[in-house]
């Protein structure tokens, strides 16, 4: 595997694989970064995987770039990507036109009935690709091409949180409201941050995901179950 390492502002390392969207480079990038958080070093501050790369921050005083390159260099020759056992998680969507503030223009964009999107979104098995933009919201790729859509050419000032997306061939989470730009196709009640006390994200780089749809008053309910403590999380976790 190909990979390279060049300097990122004053205290941090870009580590970049080749350059492209695909399962497999991005099984090498989450296996990487891993292995790096699980060593444990006292230099590195923080590490951030994307779709084909890595962010490493470090403490100049306890180490260099070349000496940092070397540590890394020497967990990358022994990862594999048959290592990776993703998490598989559940996700409800509402649908409705209520929630759904886009459809409209998404079925003129791919020429697909309400329907037929739903039925689609549905069915793909997806794959969180990176954690950015907001925190804990979920990239997630990848559509099948006739889903293709553009962003908002005028983001909103306000997105729900909630808000499932679409953009490109990808499909996104509003983890809570903000400005964006995606084009909106439901809304999920599942809380993507402080979701269940175990992790401050509900979602990790590298899990599996697939939506289901539910009805208005569903989508309802599962909020007030999650604000009295009484949802249960076996139902998202595989």
């Amino acid at each position: 595997m190909a990979i390279s390492f060049h300097t990122f502002g004053d205290g941090a390392m870009l580590i970049n694989f080749e350059q492209k969207i695909e399962q497999e480079i991005n099984n090498q990038v989450h296996l990487l970064a891993t292995r790096i958080e699980s060593a444990n070093f006292s230099f590195v501050n923080y590490i951030t995987p994307a779709y084909c790369s890595i962010t490493i921050a470090f403490d100049k005083s306890q180490i260099n770039f070349t000496d940092l390159k070397e540590q890394i260099n020497g967990i990358e020759s022994e990862i594999n990507s048959l290592d990776i056992i993703p998490r598989k998680l559940y996700i409800p969507v509402c649908y409705d036109r209520s929630f759904a503030l886009d459809l409209e223009d998404i079925m003129k964009q791919t020429g697909l009935s309400a329907s037929e999107i739903i039925e689609k979104h549905t069915s793909i098995l997806f794959r969180v690709y990176m954690i950015g933009f907001l925190p804990g919201f979920p990239y997630l790729g990848t559509l099948p091409v006739e889903m293709e859509c553009s962003r908002k050419a005028v983001p909103r000032l306000e997105v729900p949180g909630g808000a499932v997306g679409l953009a490109g061939l990808q499909t996104g989470i509003y983890p809570k409201g903000s400005p964006g730009g995606w084009q909106i196709i439901g809304n999920t009640p599942i809380n993507l941050i402080g979701a269940n006390k175990i992790n401050p994200f509900l979602f990790q780089a590298g899990d599996e995901v697939q939506f289901y749809s539910i009805s208005k008053s569903k989508h309802k309910s599962i909020i007030e179950a999650q604000k009295e403590g009484k949802f249960n999380w076996a139902n998202v976790y595989e």
